[in-house]
């Protein structure tokens, strides 16, 4: 046999060659695949931790319930009779027999529709409102104390002061939803505005950026997850404020509904409303809180 033939490479390294053997492609073995249980069982895990428990809290309060409200003195329906007398509303949320005789989807929808009118121009004018704030002295010193004054006022105190002004009843309430959920966005704003580090600030001024340029690149990035800390409560104001000015203005919102059921005496219609309201306004908060994640890159603490 013949000898072998040594040589380096130019990384170091020493090649052995035999003489006569043939160049080829030694193929490696494929990586051997998870089975599809293994790569299940944590999405399965992560799903029992996250559900779980809250259906079984779920079930614990509607099985408190029903033993409760089961005696004859009880003033409020239990659980299986609120299913007995509103199970239309549960099954069909969105069934229409008539322009007030339509079910929960829709009139959430309605709702909606003037909540999302209304937090849009809180968030714009919040922000630009809070930035000034937050930027200048002058500003915090002339408004600040306003806005605190202001932002103690409930919601539909607002209410007939909207009425006079716009005599209708929706722009009153989308005016309600803005008054109610800018303030925190315009102190969340300010206070993320004020906490701006001095290094972002000292590159602004060496890169001569102008007020524009400064507010959308520095400014906004680095007070987001302040904003949407804001922004978080502000939906939730907002939906509270909507369905307490839904039952003074009428029409076919959520609030109006619930205060229908109660002159007609419609106990399970109101519970059933209720828990519709609770897991819009959650969804509403989770929603923001996405977003937030998503902008401020996971900086946002859900």
């Amino acid at each position: 046999m013949g000898r072998a033939v040594l040589k380096e490479v130019e990384t170091g390294a020493t090649v052995v060659a035999l003489p006569g053997a043939k160049p080829g492609v030694v193929p490696l073995p494929a990586p051997a695949r998870k089975p599809l249980s293994s790569r299940l069982l944590p999405w399965l895990r992560a799903i029992l931790v996250n559900v779980l428990p809250p259906l079984v809290t779920v079930a614990l309060i509607a099985l408190f319930w029903q033993i409760a409200a089961s005696g004859p003195q009880s003033s409020l329906p239990p659980p299986t009779k609120i299913w007995e007398e509103a199970k239309d509303l549960i099954v069909e949320p969105f069934y229409w027999a008539g322009s007030q005789d339509i079910g929960l989807g829709w009139r959430i929808l309605v709702s909606l529709q003037r909540v999302a009118i209304g937090f849009s121009l809180a968030a714009i004018v919040g922000v630009l409102l809070g930035a000034l704030v937050g930027q200048s002295v002058w500003a915090m010193r002339g408004l600040d104390p306003v806005f605190q004054v202001l932002r103690t006022v409930p919601p539909l105190a607002w209410l007939p002061l909207s009425l006079a002004a716009f005599r209708d009843s929706q722009p009153s309430a989308i005016f309600v939803i803005f008054i109610t959920a800018i303030w925190p966005v315009i102190i969340n704003t300010a206070v993320g505005i004020r906490n701006i580090p001095q290094d972002y600030r000292n590159v602004a001024q060496v890169l001569r950026l102008n007020q524009v340029e400064f507010f959308f690149k520095i400014m906004v990035p680095s007070a987001a997850p302040y904003i949407f800390t804001g922004l978080r409560i502000g939906v939730g104001l907002s939906w509270l404020a909507i369905v307490a000015a839904e039952m003074l203005t009428g029409g076919v919102g959520i609030g109006f509904f619930i205060w229908d059921a109660w002159n007609s005496s419609r106990l399970s219609d109101i519970i059933v409303a209720l828990v519709y309201i609770g897991v819009v306004g959650f969804l509403l908060d989770r929603l923001v809180a996405f977003v937030g994640a998503i902008v401020t890159r996971g900086t946002l603490v859900n």
